[in-house]
C-alpha cells in the first residue's frame, strides 16, 4: 500500500514537473470584425494556479481572474469596463515553447488568438 501510494504522489509531481512555462510577457494580435488589437499579456503559474494581468483599451493593468494551469494547457477571464458596461472575455490556451496558441470567447463567438513570449 505504501508503494502504491508513493507512486500515486510521484505521478502527481510529474505532472507539475512537465507543466509549460508560461512565467513572462506575452504579445499578439486579435483579428476581430473591427479590426486587429494588440494584446499582452504578463502571466505567473503557480501549480495549478495561473495569475497575471494585460492592458486595457484605455492602457490600464486589468488582472486576469480564474486562471488555470493543466500541463500545457491554461484559461483565464478578463473583465473590460465598455463604456459603464462590463466585457468578460474568456481565453483557453495551449502552451507551445514560446508560443501560445488561444482559442477567445468574444460574445459567444470563437476567435483564435496567438501570441508569442517576449520576456
Amino acid at each position: 500500500m505504501k508503494v502504491r501510494s508513493t507512486l500515486i504522489a510521484l505521478l502527481l509531481l510529474a505532472g507539475f514537473c512537465f507543466a509549460a512555462d508560461v512565467d513572462g510577457k506575452w504579445s499578439g494580435t486579435l483579428s476581430t470584425p473591427n479590426g486587429d488589437f494588440p494584446v499582452n499579456f504578463t502571466l505567473k503559474a503557480d501549480g495549478a494556479t495561473l495569475t497575471g494581468s494585460t492592458t486595457g483599451p484605455g492602457g490600464e493593468e486589468i488582472k486576469i481572474a480564474n486562471g488555470k494551469v493543466d500541463g500545457n494547457n491554461i484559461s483565464f477571464s478578463v473583465t473590460f469596463d465598455l463604456n459603464g458596461t462590463p466585457l468578460t472575455i474568456n481565453y483557453k490556451g495551449v502552451v507551445a515553447g514560446q508560443e501560445i496558441k488561444f482559442t477567445v470567447d468574444l460574445m459567444g463567438t470563437p476567435t483564435p488568438l496567438t501570441v508569442k513570449k517576449t520576456a
